[in-house]
């Protein structure tokens, strides 16, 4: 019983041990470009993704936030409610859409940046966009947790 719990602890502490806290830099800017579109990590990672509007266009002309959904969210009826949702930050309020949000920023303006986490819990392509009325079909990307 005693080795069961030793060999038991042991694993835990290595499954600890392999997750990491991962650091990423993601950026937009008043082109509605990402600056990139594919992230990779591994199950158990903890991203902190520290998104930022680098443009120079004001908020209501060139805002971006960033948006990770669950895998197989079908992003355009996704972005399209979140379209009108100017006061929760792009985000849909719609009960069976808003449950595809993992993570998200507000909107950013010119030179403004939020931390965004991500917990790397099961493996899957996990996309993530911007949610800023006419942005999501050229800024999106993938997060592939492997």
């Amino acid at each position: 019983m005693k080795t069961t719990a030793t060999t038991l602890l042991s694993l835990s502490l290595a499954l600890i041990a392999s997750a990491a806290e991962v650091k990423v830099e993601l950026t937009g800017n008043d082109q509605m470009q990402f600056s990139t579109k594919a992230i990779e990590a591994k199950v158990g990672d903890k991203l902190l993704i520290t998104f930022k509007n680098i443009g120079k266009l004001p908020v209501v002309a060139m805002g971006h936030n960033v948006v990770i959904v669950k895998a197989g969210t079908e992003l355009p009826a996704f972005a399209m409610k979140c379209m009108t949702e100017k006061d929760n930050n792009y985000i849909t309020k719609d009960e069976t859409l808003a449950k595809a949000v993992i993570a998200h920023s507000k909107v950013l303006g010119p030179g403004e940046s939020e931390v965004v986490t991500f917990e790397a819990k099961e493996a899957g392509v996990y996309p993530y966009l911007c949610t800023f009325p006419g942005h999501f079909a050229v800024m999106n990307g993938t997060i592939t947790v492997k």
